[in-house]
């Protein structure tokens, strides 16, 4: 009788510890509560005389929570200064494909000498060990 009873117990806590347990029987797919996004109440139009939109096209009233972040957090999009403008013309597109160019070992580089070799190795610090010496 006391072996029935230690066995039972024994069984029963095994099941009430395997629903701790993250994989198995208890195991399910839990939604991400950060990615609801809240929808725009609905409004009545002051004019009637509206064309319906198309089915199936975003609503221009709503924006994504990213969005709707970056707005309050810097204001809208500024507009670009005439200098900006020209700058950004002239400089032109890069290609798509210039971070897998840039890191292929078959790209031929520019040596800068043994200066800029030291000065990006150099360790990470303030300054204060900084020493200077003059080539002679």
């Amino acid at each position: 009788m006391r072996k029935s009873i230690a066995i039972a117990s024994l069984v029963g806590a095994s099941l009430l510890l395997s629903a701790c347990g993250s994989s198995g029987l208890f195991n399910r797919s839990r939604p991400d509560e950060f990615a609801v996004q809240r929808q725009a109440p609905l409004l009545i139009p002051p004019d009637f005389a509206l064309t319906p939109p198309a089915p199936g096209a975003p609503r221009p009233v709503d924006a994504s929570t990213a969005q709707q972040a970056q707005e309050a957090l810097f204001g809208p999009a500024a507009a670009r200064s005439s200098v900006e403008s020209s700058v950004d013309g002239k400089a032109g597109i890069a290609a798509p494909s210039i971070r897998s160019t840039v890191g292929d070992p078959a790209t031929a580089t520019v040596y800068k000498g043994s200066v800029t070799r030291d000065i990006i190795a150099a360790p990470q610090g303030d300054g204060r060990e900084a020493q200077v010496s003059a080539g002679n």
